[in-house]
């Protein structure tokens, strides 16, 4: 196939966008692959799907080599789905009426409506099932940035595994868990697989897979040893020991005036911050519930959403000041009738909390004697952190999250009633896994790891066309047969016969980044060789014209 330059819609631009930060958010404008619509809304221009759908190609082979079966569903979705699962109230989750004033949602991912299908599936001779689709996504993203890696709207592939127990749950996640390896193989990708938490997608366990970059909206946590990798959100690390005070007989009330952060009250009372707790309360429902973490620490919201099994919102004040009877920089665990949350860095040792009273504290709060904990972890792990496995010191870098997949388990089953008959002659729930991939964060990856100064340097598994034939002006008609040969050989072509300057097609070529080039010149005509380039090496080398196609062959293997 040939596609010529001067009929293709390509909008190359010398600049950036002002806006543009990540060298794949500038990349992808300024190669005339994407184009923005409005916050976080993108529209994918020819040479952009072309590699949006080389991605695609790749996730979908691997896919089905596990025995995923595709399949499709609808974007607008019944809001009595959601309501079921008990998703509705997720503040991302877009929300409208149609003209009879029923409620639909624009989901983010689709674990409600596979569910509604699998409940078709009525034995255990049926299982395992896969199914997987390519759909649009809608996020209301508070917050969109970086081009294609912080998006309101998005193809994703999300694949469901259906079993008849934990075991066969074991093995539909190893088989996802190989063919996502293997796609980020495929794409030239340099993956980690890490611990990740499920949060609003409910279910007990999840991995993910980050890509390092430093454009990465994300962060990945390893140990300095290299035997733990852990999302952010997801990383568990042992924290240094608190510099505690002598021990109290019971908890010692004092007068804090005008404290309300935890640096002032360590400042007041000359204290390490490392020995006070912070309180942190949320409302489940309508369940108050204080969540517990040490002073020095920062709250994992998505570890807190796994603990709690849904998605919880902040107090406000006036709830505050219902349940506990004071202020939000006097809370504390002592005395108070909720159900509270405790991270495990509090389970030993006396700290400064809250006395439930504005402008008093308690010293000497001690778990287990003066309250009652649920321990859970829910702190996030910083750089310097000793690693949970060996020892080491954690480390911290950017990243993206290029995938992730989750263990169900009958989360959603069980709200939907979806049952088989098993070999016993029981009914029970269908065991559920989810896994999801962005096709669009994969390229914005592949461009993050692959770039340098003067445009993208495309593996050639994605690349938008497989060799980019320049032509110098008068040289049409070489260019033009020798483009017929790739073409005829099964190679894609993208030959630029425009009426431009070399310097021009030259520095577009650079920033498209074809894995090959062909520069069609005047050698051709004095001694019938034509320069060839490996985008990733910046080197022309002189190829004989009857060698060009085992050439280029060999340097896209």
């Amino acid at each position: 196939m040939i596609a010529r330059a001067s009929e293709l819609f390509l909008p190359t631009l010398r600049e950036p966008p002002a806006d543009a930060e990540a060298a794949s958010h500038q990349l992808l404008v300024r190669g005339g692959f994407i184009r923005q619509v409005g916050a976080g809304l993108w529209t994918f221009l020819p040479l952009g799907w072309r590699v949006h759908q080389n991605v695609v190609q790749i996730i979908r082979e691997e896919i089905n080599a596990i025995g995923g079966q595709e399949m499709l569903e609808p974007v607008l979705t019944p809001a009595e789905l959601w309501k079921t699962s008990g998703r509705i109230g997720i503040p991302i989750v877009f929300k409208l009426k149609d003209r009879a004033g029923r409620d639909y949602v624009l989901p983010f991912s689709h674990e409600e409506t596979m569910t509604f299908h699998a409940r078709e599936l009525q034995s255990y001779k049926q299982l395992p099932q896969v199914w997987y689709h390519f759909s649009t996504k809608e996020r209301d993203e508070p917050r969109p940035r970086g081009g294609l890696l912080r998006v309101r709207e998005f193809i994703m592939k999300d694949s469901y595994s259906f079993d008849r127990d934990e075991a066969g749950l074991d093995r539909s996640f190893e088989a996802h868990r190989g063919a996502y390896e293997r796609i980020w193989e495929r794409c030239g990708l340099e993956a980690y697989y890490v611990e990740a938490e499920s949060g609003i997608m409910g279910g007990r366990e999840s991995s993910g897979f980050m890509a390092p970059a430093e454009s990465g909206e994300n962060i990945l946590v390893r140990c300095e040893n290299g035997d733990y990798y852990a999302d952010y959100d997801a990383a568990r690390g042992i924290p240094r020991t608190p510099d505690f005070p002598d021990v109290l007989d019971r908890p010692d009330e004092i007068e804090t005036p005008g404290v309300a952060t935890i640096e002032a009250l360590a400042d007041f009372i000359a204290i390490d911050p490392a020995a006070t707790s912070k309180a942190m309360p949320v409302m489940v429902g309508e369940r108050p519930v204080l969540a517990l973490i040490r002073g020095d620490d920062r709250l994992s919201e998505e570890k807190l959403v796994t603990v709690l099994g849904e998605a919880y919102r902040p107090m406000t004040d006036d709830e505050i000041r219902a349940v506990f009877g004071a202020g939000g920089g006097s809370l504390g665990p002592v005395a108070v009738t909720i159900d509270v949350v405790a991270d495990e860095a509090l389970r030993e040792g006396q700290f400064v909390a809250g006395a439930n009273r504005d402008g008093w504290h308690l010293r000497g709060v001690e778990a287990g004697r003066d309250y009652q904990p649920e321990f859970a972890d829910i702190r996030q792990a910083n750089a310097g952190d000793t690693c949970p496995l060996c020892g080491g010191k954690l480390l911290e870098e950017p990243a993206i999250e290029l995938g992730h997949i989750f263990k169900l388990g009958t989360f959603y089953s069980l709200r939907f009633d979806a049952t088989f008959l098993d070999e016993d002659g029981q009914e029970k729930p269908l065991v559920m896994g989810s896994y999801g991939i962005g096709p669009a964060r994969t390229m914005a990856a592949i461009i993050e790891q692959h770039h340098d100064d003067k445009g993208i340097q495309w593996p050639a598994s994605v690349a938008p066309y497989d060799v980019h034939v320049v032509v110098i002006p008068g040289m049409e008609e070489h260019a033009q047969s020798l483009a017929d040969e790739l073409s005829a050989d099964g190679l894609e072509v993208l030959l630029d016969d425009r009426d431009a300057r070399a310097g021009e097609k030259f520095a577009d070529a650079d920033l498209i980044g074809c894995p090959v080039r062909v520069t069609v010149g005047r050698k051709i005509a004095e001694d019938g060789t034509v320069d060839v380039r490996e985008r990733a090496k910046g080197e022309d080398m002189a190829v004989s014209v009857g060698e060009l196609v085992s050439t280029v062959r060999e340097k896209l293997s």
